[in-house]
């Protein structure tokens, strides 16, 4: 890839708006599902498959989002993106059926799973070193702000209109950046016409990253002794170890993870793991609690959140300058502080705990985490060199989803036992039968914060090691990558 001496702002932008509808698309539907359900007479682990399907999707592609990138313009990428992205939109809003509808949601998932990979790339590929934190800034503005309004706006849609107009209103959200694409957008990046995508690893990656997040996302409907979920997450491990060790012998890697020789990268994806697992015990308890305990609307609910996402989202830019003036180190370690305290509020919740104090807790909260994220993130990508760039990219995407689906799986699992527990000793010391549920899922709750504040901090004290990096020289690349090859990448049939 080649480093621009002036952005293309024009086609970032582009990018942009096509990876805002992406993910502002992907936290959409969670509302609807209820609706869904009814419409299409299904039950919940049925309808849970849209959900689960498109985070498959991604957790297949994703991976193999670092080959596509070198292989082809990006350009040629943006274009077909968007375009399944939109066919899969619009066949969800005309479904006659369930199965076209989950058919639809993978589709679109074919498609957004590229596009914040490609994002990156071109960020990456287009401001120098010393620019990134503001550009990365920006970056972490459309990661932030699109889930966040996605579950607000489908509340209110779902009040007053039917799951068809989420699809509907996404619908021209997408033709737009698509008719962009096809007639603004260029190419930056340098390609590799020769490269060739190994068909053992794609196989070895789809078993292996799609068992592990469909193991552990089933985990909390069926339970860790049920054999659909440890044998998909055992099958997942085994074939997440073959595509690990394939890696390591192929001369062109579909996903290189000698990134992790370059120690600033290896740590930013510790601290990144251990953040998202201890931010995903916001994003699950939290509606859990307004919902189910305080009795509050479903729309409320998304409304609670919203200052917070917005605050992280609007912060995201002035993090990225802080980050180009002072490093990751500084601001990761004010940031995780900020975390620790207000999770550790956030278990110490109560039946009279008032709507605007959670609020006012989870956008401190949420302020906190916006000096983390994008920092941490962007100093380890500083450190890989140009050609690792896409793989680089592809693992942290990659590991986002993987430590998601396994986060809230543990998270749910210690709330359910911790709520279970706490229900039998209500129920011995003769607590009124009509209050125990709630005590004891507050229980649970307030329980499974405090476990996430000692996740937080264990993220906490990995950001001390944190220092700034630059990129590492093309010969310390060469010495890192100088391992002979057992075994050719063999061209997919």
């Amino acid at each position: 890839m080649t480093e621009q001496k002036k952005p293309p702002y024009g086609m970032i932008a582009i990018l942009f708006t096509g990876a805002f509808v992406a993910i502002f698309n992907q936290t959409l539907l969670n509302v609807a599902l209820p609706s869904i359900m009814v419409d299409f007479e299904v039950d919940a682990s049925t309808v849970q498959w849209l959900v689960t399907g498109f985070m498959l999707i991604n957790g297949i592609l994703i991976p193999a989002s670092a080959f596509f990138i070198q292989r082809y313009t990006n350009r040629s990428i943006f274009i077909t993106a968007m375009s399944l992205f939109a066919a899969g939109t619009l066949l969800a809003a005309v479904a006659p059926v369930f199965g076209v509808l989950l058919i639809a949601r993978m589709i679109q998932a074919a498609g957004a799973a590229l596009m914040m990979p490609l994002l990156m790339n071109v960020m990456l590929a287009a401001f120098p070193v010393e620019r990134r934190g503001s550009a990365m800034g920006l970056f972490g503005l459309v990661m932030i702000v699109a889930p966040a309004v996605g579950p607000t706006l489908s509340g209110y849609i779902i009040e007053h209109s039917s799951w068809r107009t989420l699809f509907f209103i996404v619908l021209p959200l997408a033709l737009v950046p698509l008719a962009l694409g096809i007639f603004k957008m260029k190419n930056i990046m340098v390609q590799n016409r020769e490269l060739k995508i190994d068909s053992l690893s794609l196989v070895f990656s789809s078993i292996g990253f799609g068992g592990l997040l469909y193991g552990f996302s089933s985990a909390a409907d069926y339970g860790w002794s049920d054999p659909l979920v440890y044998g998909t997450i055992a099958a997942g491990a085994a074939g997440l170890i073959l595509f690990i060790s394939r890696q390591l012998k192929l001369e062109v890697p579909m996903l290189d993870f000698r990134v992790y020789k370059y120690p600033m990268f290896a740590l930013s994806s510790a601290i990144s793991i251990v953040l998202s697992i201890s931010m995903f015990s916001a994003m699950i308890l939290m509606p859990i609690y307004v919902q189910t305990i305080k009795g509050i609307s479903p729309m409320d609910s998304g409304l609670l959140m919203l200052p917070g996402a917005l605050i992280m989202g609007l912060m995201s830019p002035v993090t990225g300058r802080l980050f180009d003036k002072f490093g990751a180190r500084a601001l990761a370690m004010i940031g995780l502080s900020i975390v620790v305290l207000s999770t550790y509020f956030f278990s110490q919740l109560s039946l009279e705990t008032t709507y605007l104090q959670i609020m006012g807790m989870y956008t401190i909260r949420m302020f906190g985490i916006s000096m983390v994220m994008m920092p941490v993130m962007t100093n380890g990508l500083n450190q890989l060199t140009p050609v690792l760039n896409p793989h680089g990219a592809a693992m942290n995407n990659t590991l986002q989803q993987v430590s998601g689906a396994i986060g809230s799986a543990l998270l749910i699992t210690v709330m359910n036992s911790r709520a279970e527990a706490a229900g039998e000793q209500l129920l011995s010391a003769g607590t009124a039968p009509e209050t125990i549920v709630n005590r004891a899922l507050l229980e649970g709750i307030n329980f499974t914060f405090l476990v996430s504040t000692f996740i937080a901090i264990v993220a906490l004290v990995l950001t001390s090691f944190v220092r700034r990096a630059r990129p590492a020289a093309e010969e310390e690349h060469r010495a890192f990558t100088a391992e002979p090859a057992k075994e050719p990448a063999a061209e997919i049939q």
